[in-house]
């Protein structure tokens, strides 16, 4: 808000008078615009000549009106946005000064602006400015294999931007592993999306232990086994080294013997006694160790206790100990009232101990709501008491009681549960361990329940007739699911989801990217009314680069965006929508390797799209090489 006073306050200096802020719309951007003045992408080097009366009067409409951007307030940032203003007077706004502007006319015609130089400012006047545009587009996609040369030849040049360069050459498809394994020492963000096996390995190895975590420590690390090994074992910090085999073991990796044997020496023992896998014959040592922490993470595993070790516990010195226990061994073995009402803290004994059938009886009837509320999700209550919290007065207690894997789809029913079905959802782990099981799938899919059956469409293969039913589900949300995470999805509905979801952070590229998703025949939707249907068309073997060409054209931003992408667009339209209104749009036209290099080299040396141009596979991997020389020095 301030950023933004500050700049109307700017402008009625100058002399104009603030409309309203607005975006692009139809038409060009002020970063566009930005560039065009500076010469990336100009017609003509653009007018050098001053910006007397005479153009601001061509600038401007009937009433005084036109658009503008100051450098610093709008060009540069990330909003996109315009100030509308009106000027009065008959000769010349004030607004020439140290800072750079550029002013677009409400019909895109006329351009004016101003921008700094190495040389002092420099102005720009064009008018007719799409029709140059065009000009200026179609002959830059006329570019020579020698003219090509000539422009690689030269980059980078003067490092302009070399720390943009090094956050984005990462993404670029075309570097070869060896210069990947070079960045490491220069930026390894990009390892938060690497899946290059080469180049894994050579992180995990890194000698800098920023680096060696980057892969473990996403959304999703495309570590293997061996990988998670040689991270762990590398770790010099042993609080660390059990974070890395806690991540690990989340995802599944099943650690060597004898790296948990060098986890439980040192001062992070205590950590290590509670990792899951951690192999039962180490639980004798662990319960008999001088360390009290180490003695209560032993109880976590009171299964695998030898009834000695366990009588030795339940009369541990230690308090906390003994809790522990006394949780553990109250698992199996009701809890009777005088150890309940002893107990520090009874949350955890609410939430997994078994209790005497007198205690379950007063606590499912306990007058504090916090009580039942953990009581709800026990899974050692008896029917009768899961019966009482079904009808318990709150709404979130007999939602969780809703979701309990002890009830029949019958009485799950028969519960008045509260459900937003706009909120995130998340698998119920019970049902996702029941995958495998077709019966299991089979009721469950006909549950009363919203989030019992979007867990079931969550499974990665189901039978038929359960997919026929989730495919028809009332809960598109059911839907999607299937969408996602099924292979076995029917094309029918993969198109039908399409038409209202284009993928999520978790799922990208589905239902797009789904193998049973249609491949043939999605020309037909070309001229569907609806624009993310008309981007299927693409996708489509039969479709022409003139079918590209035409959607570059399209109204709706999303449809231009798909076309921008497209390996099949002529230079000459990918460097037409880098000044296109949408900032998606120009974002991805600037990535496609049809960008002439004369663009495409101006582009690596504007602050505002460095880091994206840098990822552009066009771009020889010597130049690669060379930018990131560039980049590691200025680092």
């Amino acid at each position: 808000m301030q950023h933004r006073e500050e700049l109307h306050e700017l402008l009625v200096r100058s002399g104009l008078t603030v409309i309203e802020d607005v975006r692009p719309g139809s038409l060009f951007p002020p970063e566009a615009c930005w560039r065009i003045a500076r010469g990336i992408a100009a017609p003509d080097g653009a007018a050098r000549k001053a910006l007397d009366a005479v153009w601001w009067r061509r600038l401007a409409d009937a009433d005084g009106g036109f658009l503008v951007a100051v450098l610093g307030h709008r060009i540069g940032g990330n909003d996109s946005w315009w100030t509308r203003v009106r000027y009065a007077g008959g000769s010349v706004p004030e607004l020439t000064g140290d800072f750079g502007f550029v002013a677009l006319s409400l019909d895109g015609q006329v351009l004016l602006a101003q921008v700094p130089g190495a040389d002092g400012p420099r102005v720009t006047a064009l008018d007719r400015l799409p029709e140059r545009l065009e000009e200026t587009a179609a002959a830059a996609g006329r570019e020579t294999e020698v003219e090509r040369a000539e422009v690689w030849a030269a980059v980078p040049g003067r490092p302009a931007w070399p720390l943009h360069w090094a956050e984005g050459i990462g993404s670029n498809s075309a570097a070869p592993d060896e210069l990947l394994i070079r960045l490491l020492d220069v930026a390894a963000g990009f390892l938060h999306g690497c899946d290059r096996p080469a180049v894994l390995d050579a992180a995990v190895a890194h000698p800098d232990p920023r680096v060696r975590s980057r892969p473990a420590d996403t959304f999703r690390p495309k570590l293997t086994s061996d990988q998670w090994v040689r991270l762990v074992r590398a770790e010099p910090s042993p609080s660390r080294r059990v974070l890395w085999a806690e991540h690990a073991c989340a995802w599944g990796i099943e650690l060597p013997e004898d790296l948990y044997d060098d986890l439980l020496v040192g001062p992070s023992r205590a950590e290590a006694a509670e990792l899951p896998g951690l192999p039962a014959h180490h639980l004798p040592s662990l319960a008999a160790d001088a360390d009290p922490r180490v003695r209560a993470a032993a109880c976590a595993r009171w299964e695998d206790l030898a009834a000695p070790l366990r009588e030795r516990l339940l009369a541990d010195t230690d308090d906390a100990v003994r809790t522990a226990a006394l949780l553990g061994h109250h698992v199996g073995v009701p809890m009777p009232r005088e150890v309940f009402t002893a107990l520090p803290a009874p949350r955890r004994a609410l939430e997994q101990c078994c209790f005497a059938p007198g205690l379950e009886a007063a606590l499912v009837r306990d007058g504090d709501a916090e009580v039942r509320r953990a009581l709800a999700t026990n899974p050692r209550l008896g029917a009768h008491s899961v019966a009482v919290l079904a009808q318990d007065p709150y709404d979130d207690i007999r939602s969780v009681v809703a979701l309990r894997p002890d009830l029949t789809e019958e009485q799950r029913a028969a519960v008045r549960f509260d459900f937003d079905p706009t909120s995130m959802s998340r698998t119920v782990p019970w049902v996702e361990s029941l995958h495998s099981d077709a019966g299991a799938m089979r009721r469950l899919a006909v549950s009363s329940h919203p989030l019992i059956r979007r867990s079931v469409a969550r499974a990665r293969h189901l039978p038929s007739d359960v997919v026929e039913r989730l495919a028809r589900d009332e809960d598109r949300t059911v839907r999607l699911f299937l969408a996602e995470s099924c292979d076995d999805a029917p094309a029918e509905m993969l198109l039908e989801v399409w038409r209202w979801w284009d993928g999520s952070f978790s799922y990208p590229g589905r239902p797009r990217s789904h193998p049973n998703f249609p491949r043939t025949g999605l020309l037909r939707y070309a001229g569907d009314p609806v624009g993310r249907m008309r981007r299927l068309a693409l996708d489509d073997p039969a479709s022409t680069p003139d079918d590209v060409a035409r959607l570059a054209r399209d109204p709706e931003a999303e449809v231009r965006c798909r076309a921008a992408e497209d390996p099949r667009l002529s230079p000459a339209d990918a460097v037409r929508l880098l000044n296109d209104p949408a900032d998606c749009v120009r974002g991805t036209a600037i990535r496609n390797p049809q960008l002439p290099a004369c663009v495409l080299a101006g582009l690596l040396h504007d602050r505002a799209t460095a880091c994206a141009a840098v990822t552009n596979p066009a771009i020889p991997v010597p130049v690669l090489h060379r930018i990131l020389a560039a980049a590691a020095g200025a680092t």
